[in-house]
């Protein structure tokens, strides 16, 4: 409030943008990015009936489709986090990895990737070299090829440096069907690792925000830890890779498709003290904060210790753990057991704790 004596100070409601926005804005705002119910509104009621007719029907994260007898994985995802280098890591490996385990989320084994650049005028080419070096190394680590891209360079003050998309495609073997409308009460809920910490690590270095402890990004390739689990023989009805919007995000999409219930216990969730710490700090849920490097797995119960005996042999699974079930109560939702023995609906976020994260 003006103090007392002092004219009125204009408020410039247009130039406002909230970090939860009104769901009925007339113009984009940051949370329609967020991966949480306005990035879903904005798909259902602008882009699907712009599409038409053209449109695949389950609009994924990957698709599969069948082409010349083969059957093959489909993404592409675009990527802006700022800073564009973290703890961790950079958006170059951010670009690589993000791509390559949306593929492993349908079960394909990712074999190409395209790369485009977006370049800002006035990039340092030193920065933009370490960029282009990181997906260079990161795509060898993961063992694909990065076999076309494009280049675009936009007006100084247009752009944070470097934005970046990649494109992949991968094999999808026979028998192999994955994706969120499988799920089925009775599923047993795993998640591979510690979550919520590649959207603490970007979140420490912006603003100069400290949290008296290191965190580092989780980003990393997650086709090998998928084919363990598809080893097994095990009859894996989901795999998701929990990134904007963090673990809620991701279970509410699923309990949505599959009009199953999911049932959580939060004492189960592996939630590392360095997280809990920053985001008690906060305000925050870590089940709404960003990973980069883990999965979410629905199993078959009788299939489930098998599953996550060979994730906890894998390096990328060897914090995984059982952290719910599915039911057959309330459809389309999430509920979490709390540590005090009560419980709490985990909804699906409006838009997004921490924005620009991927």
């Amino acid at each position: 409030m003006p103090e007392q004596g002092t004219a009125p100070v204009a408020i410039d409601m247009e130039g406002w943008v909230c970090p939860m926005p009104l769901r009925d804005s007339p113009n984009i705002v940051m949370g329609h990015g967020g991966g949480g119910a306005m990035s879903g509104e904005l798909i259902e009621h602008l882009f699907l009936p712009a599409f038409g007719s053209a449109a695949h029907a389950e609009m994924g994260d990957s698709a599969v489709v069948t082409l010349g007898g083969a059957r093959l994985a489909f993404s592409t995802d675009s990527f802006v986090v700022k800073p564009l280098v973290f703890p961790g890591g950079t958006i170059g490996e951010l670009a690589v990895n993000g791509t390559v385990n949306d593929l492993a989320m349908a079960g394909a084994r990712p074999m190409v990737l395209s790369t485009a650049f977006i370049l800002e005028e006035g990039t340092a080419l030193a920065d933009i070299a370490r960029i282009a070096q990181a997906v260079g190394t990161a795509a060898l680590a993961a063992g694909v090829q990065l076999v076309t891209g494009d280049t675009k360079v936009v007006d100084a003050g247009h752009g944070d440096g470097i934005y970046l998309n990649t494109a992949g495609i991968g094999l999808v073997d026979p028998g192999v069907d994955i994706r969120p409308q499988r799920a089925a009460p009775g599923d047993v809920v795993l998640v591979s690792g510690d979550i919520g910490v590649h959207g603490v690590a970007v979140l420490s270095c912006r603003a100069g925000l400290e949290f008296g402890t290191t965190v580092l990004s989780d980003t990393a390739a997650l086709h090998g830890l998928v084919a363990a689990m598809l080893a097994t023989g095990a009859d894996v009805h989901v795999l998701r890779d929990p990134t904007r919007g963090g673990v809620a995000a991701s279970l509410n999409e699923i309990a949505r498709a599959a009009k199953v219930g999911v049932a959580l216990d939060e004492r189960q969730l592996p939630v590392p003290d360095g997280v809990r710490d920053a985001c008690g700090l906060l305000g925050l849920d870590p089940m709404y904060v960003a990973n980069e490097g883990k999965l979410l797995a629905f199993v078959a119960p009788e299939d489930a210790d098998r599953v996550l005996a060979a994730m906890r042999e894998h390096p990328l699974g060897a914090q995984a753990a059982a952290i719910g079930r599915c039911v057959d109560e309330h459809p389309g939702m999430v509920v979490a057991r709390t540590a005090l023995g009560g419980t709490r609906v985990v909804d699906l976020p409006a838009g997004e704790q921490l924005p620009r994260i991927c």
